[in-house]
């Protein structure tokens, strides 16, 4: 039975994926945006909806770790899947273009959905593979990365849903496709036997465990440890200068591209690539390159480079946007930075406070998602409002190269 299992170990990693892909849905509101605003909504209106989305997740994901010990991976999982599936069913049922309706679905429901089976195969895969924990969670959330991809290829220039079958029953689709794959990939979520270890394994020859079995954490001693601080405020302001970044990639290009004498078509033409050829594939890629990169050089390190790099991109790309083929490199270096965050943050959290607990201890790290979900899109509507994007990036970018001198802080913690 236990043999069977340790064979099996690989289908962990395809439900992982295969889960991933499904929640990665949140990333593709952008492409329902321009179907809307012709409806008569604002551009804030729009915003909303994905920010709600953001704190939705980052709320239920806590709910999703204190529920994992009573639920199971395996039953959590697929409650998340039905939830998110139901919340885009319904969107296309009862709300169509109505705000009110779609922030309540596709945010609030949605959002609720994806917290609930988003930290399942991160906690499982971290149990099967305790030898390339980076490199698992990287795998596990390309997925989330790539599918943001799929589903706005899909609804747009591969699929042409939206033109072909209407808003509606777009959402439709893509609820009931949502709810297949998270359940079938829900199937392989379950923890390995206890005290299960792959051949040959021994932890004392994983580099960079900083912490041991016997240090494990649970949720309420990490709140009390300035590590989980330290750990919290670099996510919120690295999280926060990406999302800011996917918010205004259209945007922001678009002005910059049209000073410098490109066409409005262009221009758009231009920065649509920007966003969803560039930085959406090195979203996907950076997780699993930095996942597997943080196996070799430790997480903390990783981390700083990261931060470091990102800080910079962050702050030149106001000098970047205006030219296409700096567009591309800047959406390429800043998205590749940003899919690092989330092979990174779950793993550092598991080396600092034990990987037992990371189901229920990653959900709290994570909040910090939600918080810059929040602010760095708020910050970049803001400037944009008073037409200094730049502004936006170069705060974006300051903020981040503080959370760098946060991660240098960062020592083991102890009981």
């Amino acid at each position: 039975m236990e043999n069977k299992k340790v064979m099996n170990r690989s289908l962990v990693v395809v439900g992982a994926i295969l889960i991933q892909l499904a929640l990665g849905a949140i990333y593709a509101w952008s492409v329902f945006t321009p179907s809307l605003t012709a409806e008569g909504w604002a551009k804030a209106d729009t915003q909303w909806v994905f920010a709600i989305g953001l704190a939705s997740f980052a709320v239920f994901m806590v709910v999703a770790g204190k529920q994992l010990k009573t639920l199971g991976p395996q039953k959590l999982t697929i409650l998340g899947g039905i939830i998110l599936g139901l919340g885009y069913l319904l969107a296309g049922l009862f709300g169509g273009t109505s705000f009110i309706a779609l922030m309540l679905l596709i945010g609030l429901v949605g959002g609720a959905g994806i917290g609930l089976a988003y930290v399942v195969p991160i906690a499982v895969g971290m149990r099967w593979f305790p030898d390339k924990k980076g490199m698992i969670t990287g795998l596990a959330v390309a997925g989330f990365g790539f599918g943001a991809m799929l589903w706005v290829k899909l609804a747009g220039s591969w699929g042409h849903l939206i033109e072909n079958i209407g808003l509606s029953s777009t959402f439709m689709t893509y609820g009931i496709a949502f709810a297949i794959m998270v359940i079938i990939g829900g199937m392989w979520m379950k923890f390995p036997p206890a005290g299960w270890k792959p051949e040959g394994y021994k932890e004392a020859e994983t580099v960079a465990t900083e912490a041991k079995d016997d240090k494990e954490f649970s949720s309420g001693q990490m709140l009390g440890k300035v590590q989980f601080y330290l750990i919290f405020f670099t996510f919120v302001v690295s999280a926060g200068a990406g999302l800011m970044s996917i918010g205004l990639m259209k945007l922001y290009p678009m002005e910059a591209l049209q000073a410098n004498g490109l066409s409005a078509l262009e221009a758009s033409a231009i920065a649509g690539t920007a966003m969803a050829v560039f930085f959406s594939l090195a979203n996907g890629i950076g997780r699993i390159v930095w996942g597997m990169l943080s196996d070799k050089l430790g997480r903390k390190t990783s981390i700083i480079i990261m931060t470091a790099t990102q800080g910079i991109l962050v702050i030149l790309f106001t000098y970047m946007a205006g030219s296409e083929i700096l567009l591309y490199l800047g959406a390429t270096l800043i998205g590749f930075n940003f899919g690092g965050n989330f092979a990174l943050f779950p793993t550092i959290t598991a080396d600092t406070f034990g990987s037992k607990n990371v189901g229920q201890n990653y959900p709290f790290v994570f909040l910090a998602y939600g918080v810059g979900g929040i602010l760095g899109p708020i910050l970049g509507g803001i400037m944009g409002d008073m037409g200094n994007f730049p502004m936006a990036f170069t705060i974006s970018g300051i903020a981040v190269l503080f959370g760098t001198v946060l991660m240098i802080m960062v020592k083991p913690a102890k009981k």
